[in-house]
């Protein structure tokens, strides 16, 4: 059975997520993962030199610029579960309105970004890249801050890495995760009903209001 945009909905409306084994490999599997990864959209961890980077005014970020941009920045790596029919599938997504980029510019250069699934009110972070120091956290700080901004209550990382953790990335179970989701299904949420932040220091703000 092939994979369409429609079914790929549907899978991320039930928990599971597709995967490639490697960037040539034409088939994909559905993963449902025991533990998963989420980063609570009100416990995102803003260190003190993180809010220092944010500060600074030496990059831009955009949202839904180049999407093309930022999955083929994620793919850009020696080993990706990134392959042609995953790439057209979200594609397809973004020209439908359920998949958005979050990217991050300096010298007019694209240095970093997510992208993911919007499912109700949970946001399906696919992937992320990063071309220059803190490029990955200023986008997932961006991200985080326009997420609370306009009514998302999940934000699945789908795993839990080591730089996920350390910006206040957790694990859960399965059955915790699909209760999650299923309340994040009953609320709307719409990632462009508000503009970005006017700036990093408003980020830092928004997420560090006592900082």
């Amino acid at each position: 059975m092939s994979v369409t945009p429609e079914l790929l909905l549907q899978a991320y409306r039930t928990g599971i997520f597709p995967m490639a084994e490697r960037r040539d490999d034409p088939d994909i599997f559905w993963v449902d993962p025991r533990r998963r990864g989420v980063l609570p959209l009100e416990g995102f961890r803003v260190s003190r030199s993180l809010a220092k980077r944010l500060r600074r005014d030496d990059y831009e970020v955009t949202l839904n610029a180049d999407f093309s941009g930022v999955i083929d920045g994620c793919a850009d790596r020696e080993e990706t579960w990134i392959n042609s029919e995953i790439r057209d599938l979200y594609h397809a997504l973004f020209a439908q309105g359920h998949a958005h980029s979050l990217e991050v510019w300096m010298e007019g250069a694209l240095v970093g970004g997510v992208y993911g699934v919007t499912v109700g009110a949970a946001y399906c972070g696919e992937s992320m890249f990063s071309r220059r120091t803190d490029a990955s956290k200023i986008a997932l700080a961006w991200l985080v801050d326009l997420l609370r901004r306009t009514g998302f209550v999940l934000f699945d990382t789908q795993f839990l890495t080591p730089h996920l953790a350390s910006l206040g990335g957790i694990e859960i179970t399965r059955h915790a995760y699909r209760m999650q989701l299923s309340e994040a299904l009953k609320r709307p949420a719409d990632l462009r009903s508000q503009p970005l932040a006017g700036s990093g220091a408003e980020v830092v703000a928004h997420l560090r209001p006592s900082g």
